[in-house]
């Protein structure tokens, strides 16, 4: 059955210098104090398999001094996200050991740790003379570890079980909007779905004939799911699954889904592009940084990359705020996207392994990759309180307060099991067919949806655990 999971899951295609000193020097300097032995793996090669992003960037960058401090030479290839789980896949289904390391998001962890190919990292966490004294695991955003541990048990929830990678960076889901297009039409941010979908109406248009007011993603991928749309989901009080005796069973078509879904379908009816079934997270950023979106509900740091000075057209025009609630008053919910370094289970280098996860997941590295580089959302509380953070996010207005009224709920929405992909997709599908017309109504949509989920994760027999 394990093998037929991870079948399953390889088809998918899945401000300046303020810090003194390098990282290398911080930790020769902290290390040389505690005598911890950071030559102990002296000559040993390690590969590492990164995905494009400002994350393994900010890495590559530091590779020759961690090098220099342990004598771990280490090789690595860096890959685009449309066809790096493929390759991260093929790679340790081959129990080659090759890679050693990899960055990863916990969805796929799941399907990797059900197949066996994922190292506890607990093993090193727990052992003291394998963990620099500084090295302050408490230090972590404790939402971003929680997410990346599983039991591996399908339906058991994140937070509890093995240790299946540590973070880099995360995303929370939050909105970003074009003040001068709020400010010239005389609108408030919206704070409620009725206010959302009122700005929906007003913002058609707004800046020319193919502006429009929301952008969400929309392809028919798991990608479109998990931002905006579950954490809206999952605010609602809807599930995508429950057990029953011993089985998963999709829970889709509750009335708490039907009415989220409506909500969900009219937004996108009433303010969405006319493109939006072919939108990623990549066309949401861009089209508020033209001006084409006066609105998008996304990740948290996508649209940061659009209003850094001369970054876009509408650059210092973007502000943030949370997602909006149902009533005022409402929780800020939030699904969880982490990029992770987790170890391949079959790797023959587990300790200098460790020694690289263990250098670039440390403090003074995050606070590195974030200011210098650029990587949000930081993996480390101590970043997010430094006053160099602090005055980096100056210029991107209400992120740092949007981060703090959400973070507090935020986690992975989804129930764990080895099928996400699968049932995320279909669930994508079920949304533009909807959305399309296809169906006669939501209920009748969800109701089909319903039941290629149950199909999907049919041979689960959680007696078997």
């Amino acid at each position: 059955m394990r093998k037929k999971w991870f079948k399953r899951a390889m088809s998918v295609s899945l401000c300046t210098a303020m810090m003194a000193g390098t990282l290398a020097a911080t930790a020769v300097t902290a290390q040389a104090e505690s005598d911890f032995d950071w030559k102990k793996y002296e000559g040993t090669t390690i590969e590492i398999q990164m995905v494009q992003h400002t994350a393994s960037e900010a890495m590559v960058k530091k590779l020759e001094d961690f090098e220099e401090l342990t004598g771990i030479h280490v090789e690595y290839s860096i890959t685009p996200e449309s066809s790096y789980f493929d390759k991260v896949s093929t790679s340790l289904a081959s129990g080659s050991g090759s890679p050693d390391l990899f960055m990863s998001g916990a969805y796929q962890l799941w399907d990797y740790s059900a197949a066996g190919y994922v190292e506890d990292l607990d093993t090193f966490l727990k052992d003291p003379e394998m963990i620099t004294p500084d090295y302050d695991y408490d230090d972590f955003v404790q939402s971003a570890v929680n997410a990346l541990k599983w039991s591996g048990v399908p339906g058991d929830p994140v937070g509890a079980g093995q240790q299946l990678g540590l973070p880099l960076a995360f995303e929370v889901y939050t909105m970003a909007y074009n003040k001068k297009a709020f400010e010239e039409n005389g609108i408030e941010v919206p704070r409620t779905y009725d206010q959302l979908l009122e700005a929906c109406d007003k913002l058609q248009k707004w800046n020319g004939d193919n502006s429009y007011a929301v952008a969400v993603r929309g392809a028919r991928d798991w990608g479109t799911i998990h931002p905006a749309y579950m954490s809206m989901f999952a605010a609602h009080g809807a599930k995508d699954f429950a057990i029953e005796g011993d089985k998963l069973v999709s829970q889709v078509n509750s009335p708490e889904a039907v009415a989220m879904t409506e909500f969900f379908v009219d937004m996108i009816k009433r303010g969405g592009s006319p493109s939006w079934s072919k939108y990623t997270w990549y066309d949401c950023g861009v089209d508020l940084g033209t001006g084409n979106a006066a609105m998008v509900l996304d990740a948290d740091n996508n649209p940061v990359h659009q209003n850094w000075e001369g970054a876009s057209e509408e650059a210092g025009n973007i502000a943030f705020a949370p997602l909006p609630v149902a009533k005022e008053g409402d929780p800020q919910i939030s699904n969880y996207w982490t990029w992770s370094v987790a170890m391949n289970s079959a790797s023959q280098n587990k300790g200098a392994a460790w020694y690289y996860i263990m250098y670039f997941t440390s403090k003074d590295f995050a606070k590195y990759a974030t200011i210098e580089g650029n990587s949000l959302d930081p993996a480390r509380t101590s970043v997010w309180e430094s006053e160099e953070f602090k005055t980096l996010m100056e210029g991107q207005p209400g992120y740092i307060e949007a981060y703090e009224a959400t973070i507090n709920d935020t986690t992975i929405l989804f129930t764990p099991q080895p099928y996400f992909f699968e049932t995320t997709t279909e669930w994508a599908a079920a949304l533009q067919d909807i959305v399309a017309g296809k169906y006669d109504s939501v209920q009748d949509g969800l109701d089909a949806l319903k039941e290629k989920m149950d199909m999907a994760v049919s041979d689960i027999d959680l007696s078997m655990y």
